[in-house]
């Protein structure tokens, strides 16, 4: 294990390191660029001032996220706003189309986005954009890895579903 100062100094260069990608999941709860930003530092705060709470140096990704997601929820329970992930969140985690995939299927994709539950919609943006494990995500959703991996899996079947729908419109229309 790490001295505090070697850990503290791991943990700035990760949060300097994945700056985007922490502001980007705290725009997708609260909305706000302002709120974000707020949501960003109070959770930087928050990492460096509990580094003791680290277990292992190789969870330091969930770790971090789960900061930021509860530091997320405590601001909107203060705020008691209801969120829900717009077009424009959205897009800016499908901006870079896939490999192999056509730019219509990512507009489908992010129609089918917005049609899930907040809760559902977490768990993708979780483990898909920002590329978490699922253990990862059960961490950060304080959730059984088997409760994750079950809602996970029902999330994409009703994707595929709704992602099929436009598909037999157009075959039967």
């Amino acid at each position: 294990m790490f001295d505090k100062k070697e850990l503290t100094r791991e943990i700035e260069s990760y949060l300097i390191a994945n700056q985007e990608s922490i502001y980007r999941l705290a725009y997708s709860y609260v909305k706000h660029p302002e709120d974000a930003l707020d949501v960003v530092q109070e959770s930087i705060i928050k990492a460096i001032s509990s580094v003791n709470t680290l277990k292992d140096s190789h969870s330091m990704k969930s770790w971090v996220y789960r900061i930021v997601v509860n530091t997320a929820l405590d601001f909107l329970r203060k705020q008691k706003r209801l969120v829900v992930v717009d077009s424009e969140t959205i897009s800016t985690y499908i901006d870079e189309p896939a490999a192999g995939c056509e730019e219509g299927s990512d507009l489908d994709l992010a129609s089918a986005l917005e049609k899930l539950s907040p809760a559902e919609r977490g768990r993708i943006i979780l483990r898909y954009y920002e590329d978490l494990k699922i253990e990862e995500v059960a961490l950060v959703l304080k959730e059984n890895v088997n409760t994750t991996k079950s809602r996970l899996y029902a999330t994409l079947k009703k994707l595929r579903v709704q992602m099929e729908e436009p598909m037999e419109e157009i075959k039967h229309g």
